[in-house]
């Protein structure tokens, strides 16, 4: 019996046109020779963190800004911190005015929790009565959590995927995260990050309180506190500190504390006191080989390179000025 015609093919006009024409273009495509084959470009020379390093040149490193570099100085000796104003420009103006009138001065480190942080603060913070009094800063500033994003400023994005932002990287030096569809950057909470404490409310921070990261990063806390810089120097007279016993790691007695002698911006500090450091720059082919070196140790000792990095697994270098 005949097929009823709605199950018969199509045949109409346009249909025969369209298969005379594949059948045109699969008889030129044969007819021509064959494209030679894409080959991506081969990747710079493996070389260890070591060779990457011992390579590098002058022009490679820059100097701190004593403008945006801090001295905390402990009994046990100096603690150096490089700010980022690019991130959090009112709290770092804020930071500076209170080291000037000397707040931070005879206040404690009354905190140190196992894997997180170290915190400076004033013991009596919470009591108006008997807190120490802020001459000229602010105690309280709207948050900086993220910033807007700025397109021309220097970001030396990584290669590896992040489960916290969309991009990171380094900016100035500085281990950062970018999400281009809100148009935002921030600073990441990596080994060695300063950040700014605060109650729930988020403009209840204004740099009278600071923390340290001394443990695995907790990125979690990124985009919810206002971090202004890193620990560039001297970041083992805190992570070596008694942990403390009370709740959230408090020092539970006084004595316990470890007081801070001075909070002090660099420039104002006399330049044979300072400390002279220079940082390796991550915005040159250098700091690429660096990263690499970094994602894929070529040292005898690894018998696998991971092929991946995270952004707190990589420690911008820094070394006395002039490489002494």
């Amino acid at each position: 019996m005949a097929r009823p015609y709605r199950n018969r093919p199509n045949r109409s006009p346009v249909r025969i046109a369209s298969l005379c024409a594949l059948a045109l273009a699969t008889m030129l495509a044969a007819s021509l020779p064959a494209k030679p084959p894409v080959t991506a470009a081969k990747p710079a020379a493996a070389q260890t963190t070591a060779a990457v390093l011992a390579a590098a040149k002058p022009g490679d490193w820059r100097a701190l800004d004593p403008q945006n570099t801090l001295y905390l100085d402990l009994p046990s000796g100096r603690v150096v911190i490089e700010l980022a104003p690019a991130f959090a420009p009112n709290h770092i103006a804020n930071i500076r005015a209170l080291a000037r009138e000397q707040y931070y001065d005879g206040l404690f480190i009354v905190r140190a929790q196992d894997n997180y942080v170290v915190q400076m603060n004033d013991p009596d913070y919470e009591n108006e009565a008997t807190r120490k009094p802020i001459k000229t800063a602010k105690r309280h500033l709207a948050p900086e959590f993220t910033v807007a994003l700025d397109a021309k400023a220097p970001f030396t994005r990584l290669p590896d995927t992040d489960g916290y932002a969309p991009a990171t990287g380094f900016s100035d030096g500085f281990a950062s995260a970018r999400d281009p569809k809100a148009q935002r950057m921030w600073l990441t909470h990596c080994y060695g990050s300063v950040g700014v404490g605060r109650d729930n409310a988020p403009d209840s921070g204004g740099g009278a309180e600071l923390y340290v990261v001394i443990g695995t990063p907790p990125r979690q806390l990124d985009r919810n506190v206002t971090v202004v810089g890193r620990v560039v120097k001297g970041i083992e007279l805190l992570s070596t500190l008694a942990r403390g016993t009370g709740p959230y790691s408090l020092y539970e007695k006084p004595e316990q504390r470890t007081p801070i002698k001075a909070i002090r911006v660099a420039a104002d500090v006399p330049e044979k006191e300072r400390v002279a450091l220079e940082v390796l720059r991550t915005d040159t082919p250098t700091f690429d080989a660096y990263v690499e070196s970094r994602r894929n140790h070529r040292e005898e000792w690894y018998a696998v390179p991971s092929g991946h990095i995270d952004v707190c697994n990589i420690e911008v270098p820094v070394r006395p000025a002039g490489g002494r």
